[in-house]
């Protein structure tokens, strides 16, 4: 396929330049966590909102300046995840936030596509999540298991996708995947010097590259 035909672009580039001056209330919301969150501080509502507060940050970004189709569904998608970041401040409330972040996941997969398909990409993401997901199985709550393999099912599928669509999806995705992984490592086998700083730095991260990820096409094959 000749893209110069078909009017694409050749890479992934940004086809309507977002202004980068928009970012601003996220990277202050990040600060606002970072110097406000005291380890051992006990769940509240003020925590949630701080929490939450960069990644609705994004969604507002996406609303005032992206006209894309898709870009609806990734702004919900942020509103899953950072309902799921407010369930997850409650121990009680964590399997809902297992299913919001699920729903974002798809979310995800849906906004990523399934054009360029990379079928060879999903082979390493398997020999990751697979023996990674085995280690974790000893470790689990009889009752979270269902649930968490369904979300592992969906973050690897959503870094498959995001490993295809290329540019700040690709790594975006790897983020989120880290994040995730030092996560469930920190919460059902040891806890981590400095854990929940790194989990939540790229968490930031990654939902900040896949938001921009709505102002690139897909990586396409040129001929």
């Amino acid at each position: 396929m000749d893209t110069r035909k078909e009017g694409l672009p050749r890479n992934a580039r940004f086809s309507a330049q977002p202004c980068l001056a928009s970012l601003t209330p996220f990277f202050l919301a990040c600060a606002a966590y970072f110097l406000l969150w005291v380890p051992g501080d006990p769940p509240s509502w003020v925590g949630a909102l701080v929490k939450c507060l960069p990644v609705l940050s994004l969604a507002g970004f996406l609303r005032t300046s992206s006209g894309r189709a898709r870009s609806a569904a990734l702004q919900v998608a942020l509103l899953f995840s950072a309902l799921g970041d407010i369930c997850l401040i409650w121990p009680q409330a964590f399997l809902y936030g297992v299913l919001a972040f699920t729903q974002a996941q798809l979310l995800y997969i849906w906004v990523f596509g399934l054009r360029p398909l990379q079928p060879g990409l999903l082979l390493p993401v398997l020999l990751v999540f697979l023996p990674f997901s085995g280690f974790l199985l000893p470790h689990l709550q009889p009752r979270t298991v269902l649930p968490l393999a369904a979300y592992s099912l969906s973050l690897a599928t959503m870094l498959w996708r995001g490993l295809a669509r290329g540019g700040s999806a690709r790594w975006g995705a790897v983020l989120f995947a880290l994040s995730d992984t030092v996560l469930a490592w920190d919460t059902f086998i040891r806890p981590l010097a400095h854990g929940r700083l790194l989990v939540m730095a790229t968490y930031y991260a990654a939902q900040l590259l896949i938001t921009l990820s709505a102002f690139q096409g897909p990586r396409l094959k040129t001929s």
